[in-house]
């Protein structure tokens, strides 16, 4: 079953049993479909990969937003971005903790012979590529930075 069948399962049921927040964020996440299949060189497809890095977009921009609206103190608007974030999270893998992305990331540091902050784009590559889906960027590069400062 394709993501875009999942989010149309989905959001039959949400209009079913009226769960607005649900709905809203499985349109957030069929609007991004199908823009992506509209795009030159698409042929009307998504690939998993594009699907991964579509969902991984659109829960980076609710986060950002939610930081913003918090920062404005208006609660009602960053409870819909984190229902939102919720709804989508639900279609990406199981996102690594702190402890798991540390390990793997110190094992990418030695495979590639990564011996300081200089090495950090060899280090980012392969990292970016290895955990797609299951660590955000800024998440990766943190770690990232720290472990090769340390070495």
């Amino acid at each position: 079953m394709s993501l875009e069948e999942k989010v149309m399962a989905g959001m039959k049921e949400a209009m079913k049993s009226k769960n607005e927040a649900l709905l809203r964020g499985l349109r957030a996440i069929k609007a991004e479909i199908i823009k992506a299949k509209t795009e030159p060189g698409a042929n009307g497809q998504v690939s998993e990969d594009g699907e991964l890095k579509l969902l991984q977009k659109l829960v980076k921009q609710r986060k950002d937003s939610l930081e913003i609206f918090q920062q404005q103190n208006r609660t009602d608007l960053a409870q819909k971005e984190q229902e939102e974030i919720t709804v989508i999270e639900q279609f990406l893998p199981k996102q690594l903790d702190a402890e798991e992305l540390k390990k793997i990331v110190a094992e990418i540091i030695a495979t590639v012979g990564a011996s300081g902050p200089q090495d950090m784009g060899k280090v980012m590559g392969t990292a970016s590529k290895q955990l797609a889906g299951q660590a955000d960027g800024k998440t990766i590069s943190a770690v990232v930075k720290e472990l090769l400062a340390g070495s």
